[in-house]
């Protein structure tokens, strides 16, 4: 049986991102933060791509490179096809609006002397298409229905909204430019718990509804499993695994992920009290003086001198489950 071509809308291939953190006299950088080391993932059209780990791993900055918002220092990033990691403002300002962000804090993202209506206004009348003011309203009308706000809400300003409320205003306003690509950075993260469920519902139904394509950041295990399709695990700059969201509770390989997976509460009490933690021992090394070898060997219980000297590489344990990691090799 053959299998089917898949329709990548993103690819992201030996992706860095570094800062410089001193330079010298004359200068010179001397030493730089390794934000992006070395990230590859691939993205299929209409798919959601989960990223997480714990703060500072370089989930945002990787967002940020995909939106050109910062330029990599090294590899490339591919956007239906077209390499868009060296391309000119021009180039971007053309595929701007088909690649859009959905920030974490919605209330700092939003203008607060604008009403939400001008929100999205500003967004749909910024393209090429020319609408009439009837157009406009009518537009906006359907914007804010799509993401469940009453058209009357139009009239609101950012402080006279709850933070669900916000949150489906920004994502009503990256709907406004009809993007293939969204760019979700934490986008739950600052909403009560009962808020995330609807607002993750909300995501899928677009989804479903617009065929749109997320690159979905978090640091909430729980939440990224529920939307996501293909989940990546980043630490330090690096992406140490990749598997389908099925499998990050019944087949995690990598020492990290299954770490972190010991930190999830379970609302069982009895398979709670019974399961044992995973508590990783020292503190997450500094992108300025990383590690050598794995990024994770101080911190891994298993870690061997191959750990300490070589770097593992993403490898496919079977059925596309990529592992950075020299322990799964051997298995």
């Amino acid at each position: 049986m053959q299998v089917p071509e898949k329709d990548v809308l993103l690819k992201v291939e030996n992706l860095k991102m570094y800062f410089p953190a001193a330079k010298s006299l004359f200068g010179k950088t001397t030493s730089c933060v390794k934000a992006v080391d070395n990230v590859s993932f691939e993205v299929e059209k209409g798919k959601t791509f989960g990223l997480v780990g714990e703060s500072g791993c370089g989930k945002t900055t990787t967002g940020k490179c995909i939106l050109r918002i910062t330029n990599p220092t090294e590899g490339h990033i591919y956007y239906k096809g077209k390499d868009i990691s060296r391309a000119s403002k021009e180039e971007i300002k053309s595929i701007r609006r088909e690649i859009q962000l959905i920030f974490q804090d919605p209330y700092g993202s939003l203008d607060p002397r604008q009403s939400a209506y001008s929100i999205i206004k500003e967004a749909v009348v910024t393209g090429k298409e020319k609408y009439t003011e009837s157009e406009v309203a009518a537009r906006v009308k359907e914007l804010l229905e799509i993401v469940e706000l009453l058209p009357e809400m139009g009239d609101r300003y950012p402080h006279e909204m709850s933070g669900g409320q916000r949150q489906r205003l920004g994502i009503a306003r990256a709907l406004a430019c009809n993007p293939e690509l969204i760019v979700c950075d934490e986008p739950v993260s600052a909403l009560d718990v009962s808020i995330q469920a609807q607002v993750i519902n909300l995501f899928q139904s677009l989804q479903e509804r617009l065929g749109l394509t997320y690159v979905f950041i978090a640091h909430d295990l729980a939440v990224v499993r529920h939307i996501a399709d293909v989940i990546g695990v980043m630490y330090l700059g690096h992406i140490v695994e990749i598997m389908d969201a099925a499998e990050i509770y019944s087949n995690p390989v990598h020492p990290y992920t299954r770490a972190l997976l010991s930190a999830v509460p379970i609302t069982d009490y009895y398979v709670e009290k019974s399961r044992k933690r995973i508590l990783l021992e020292g503190e997450v090394p500094s992108p300025i003086h990383a590690p050598s070898g794995c990024p994770f060997h101080p911190r891994c219980a298993y870690a061997t001198d191959v750990c300490k000297a070589e770097v593992p590489s993403l490898t496919d344990t079977g059925g596309g489950h990529l592992v950075a990691c020299h322990l799964s090799k051997k298995n």
